[in-house]
């Protein structure tokens, strides 16, 4: 019987850098506070599943530098109890690692990115035959080089791991990045029928699907709807997940929508929001894992997003279960759609 998740992807060294406020091109900026810390999607979201209390196997795919940060990650990686059997070193280039700047009082964050080995990770260095994973979850889309050209037709390498990982017999999960690329939408749809989860946000799915879907106030949701069945509708076979500052909506391919909203949190709550985006993944997946209906998977999804904002760092700020739950209870939800 499969049991665990397996994560492939970007694998960063983050700087997360708390900074007072956003300069100016050409001004100075003080820097409050600095820590080195995970990055990446799968890397973030693995660190958040062992803080989540996670007693499946987690394991770890992708490329890193062999250099010191290649090596932070190991045993970052190894200390967690994840398993880095296919997370490989190289010579080619150094270990990817992201400049972080939050903003101190807003937690906005912007972030300048080295792309180094994840650049170079791709379908060849899956092996599908090692793992009794259930799930395969692949991030970002957009952010790993080799994984988004086009090898045929239609068909990325992330495309051609997706349907080897299938085979396999693992459910599949993905993940996007923002970013302006001319070929977004026919990168990514490339990869959608061979995803069972698509779980993004609302800025991406609208890349994918031509909708601006940063609506007036109280239209987001509905807009988020159309959104998630046009994906469905171009191949994703079984959920697509959008998650929004408001909440998050799930459309499923039985025809049924589930909306959850965020939580109310008071002034001063929020102390970095990097990496909520992948704790939401984490919660989301963490559900699907353990056979969740689609609402308790949101409730908590939307809760780790919120355990995130409580500390600068990706994971720090990530705790067990029922504790990410109890903030729901704590602050209430927002009621949406």
């Amino acid at each position: 019987m499969r049991k665990g998740i397996l994560a492939a992807g970007n694998f960063i060294r983050d700087y997360v850098k708390i900074i007072d406020h956003y300069p100016e091109q050409d001004m100075l900026v003080s820097i409050r506070s600095e820590s080195a810390c995970n990055g990446g999607g799968p890397y973030n979201m693995l660190k958040d599943l062992v803080a989540l209390g996670a007693v499946y196997p987690l394991e770890a795919a992708g490329l890193v530098g062999r250099d010191a940060n290649g090596d932070w990650i190991l045993q970052d990686c190894a200390a967690a109890g994840i398993n880095t059997a296919q997370l490989r070193q190289t010579d080619a280039a150094p270990t990817s690692y992201t400049d972080a700047m939050t903003v101190g009082s807003t937690g906005r964050r912007t972030f300048f990115h080295q792309r180094g080995a994840n650049a170079l990770f791709s379908d060849s260095h899956l092996d599908f035959t090692k793992t009794h994973a259930r799930l395969f979850h692949l991030g970002f889309i957009m952010l790993l080089d080799a994984m988004d050209e086009f090898v045929a037709p239609g068909r990325t390498r992330a495309s051609i791991a997706l349907e080897k990982a299938s085979d396999a017999g693992l459910a599949t999960a993905v993940d996007m990045v923002s970013t302006e690329n001319e070929q977004f939408r026919e990168i990514a749809e490339s990869s959608l029928p061979f995803t069972d989860f698509l779980i993004v946000n609302e800025i991406e799915a609208g890349m994918v699907v031509a909708l601006d879907l940063k609506t007036p106030r109280g239209t987001v949701v509905p807009a988020c709807m159309e959104a998630a069945k046009r994906l469905l509708a171009r191949g994703v076979r079984r959920q697509v997940v959008i998650h929004f500052t408001e909440g998050a909506v799930v459309a499923d391919v039985d025809g049924s929508v589930t909306v959850q909203g965020s939580l109310k949190l008071p002034d001063g709550f929020i102390v970095g929001a990097t990496g909520a985006g992948d704790a939401f993944a984490a919660g989301y997946l963490h559900g699907v894992h353990e056979g969740w209906e689609s609402q308790h998977s949101l409730q908590l999804a939307v809760c780790a997003a919120a355990a995130c904002l409580t500390h600068p760092t990706p994971s720090g700020g990530l705790r067990p279960v029922d504790d990410c739950l109890a903030l729901g209870v704590k602050h209430g939800y927002r009621v949406i759609g």
